[in-house]
């Protein structure tokens, strides 16, 4: 067994919180840091994935984040397209910003509704099949896709059901090509 005192075992990393101080006051109390993540329960770390209640917060804000962006990026586009010859400096700024907030707001909410759609079907799928695999990811899509646009007929919610597991499908092979080829 090597001496806990220079640095080295196979558990884990020492820490020296006082290293830089001073280097000629020799400290010997260095505290041991896991390098593997820590679980409460034995469960807990058998798990592969998020839970559901997770994935909703997370795809729901991904959702709402990357829609609002996106949106006000499109509103900022469209406030400077609706800018007319005379009009002031602050009329300007004002249409601006509201085609900014309107557009970003209005995308956002829409993008957030598809990814609470999404972890809620993802999660029934994967209580109901018992297994994690890409087959959930492509019914959850499909699910999301064919309620988001039942309200306008059988047809676009079953070409919005077909766009959102192929979609998923495409995306989640995307990323096991990434996770194979190219190395990080």
């Amino acid at each position: 067994m090597e001496d806990p005192r220079d640095g080295h075992d196979e558990g884990g990393r020492f820490y020296n919180p006082y290293e830089h101080l001073s280097p000629d006051f020799p400290i010997h109390n260095l505290y041991r840091l896991p390098t593997s993540p820590e679980f409460l329960f034995q469960e807990e770390s058998l798990k592969r994935h998020r839970s559901v209640g997770e994935n909703i917060t997370y795809y729901t804000g991904c959702g709402y984040l990357g829609g609002s962006i996106s949106g006000g990026a499109k509103g900022v586009v469209d406030g400077v397209r609706s800018f007319e010859h005379g009009d002031t400096a602050k009329l300007r700024v004002t249409r601006l910003l509201n085609a900014t907030g309107s557009t970003g707001r209005r995308v956002g909410n829409r993008l957030g509704i598809i990814g609470l759609l999404y972890a809620g079907f993802e999660g029934a799928v994967v209580y109901v099949r018992d297994e994690d695999d890409m087959i959930n990811s492509m019914l959850a899509g499909l699910g999301t896709g064919l309620l988001y646009k039942a309200a306008s007929g059988p047809r676009a919610a079953a070409l919005a059901g077909a766009i959102g597991g192929l979609a998923v499908g495409v995306a989640v092979g995307a990323k096991q090509v990434l996770k194979r080829y190219v190395p990080i």
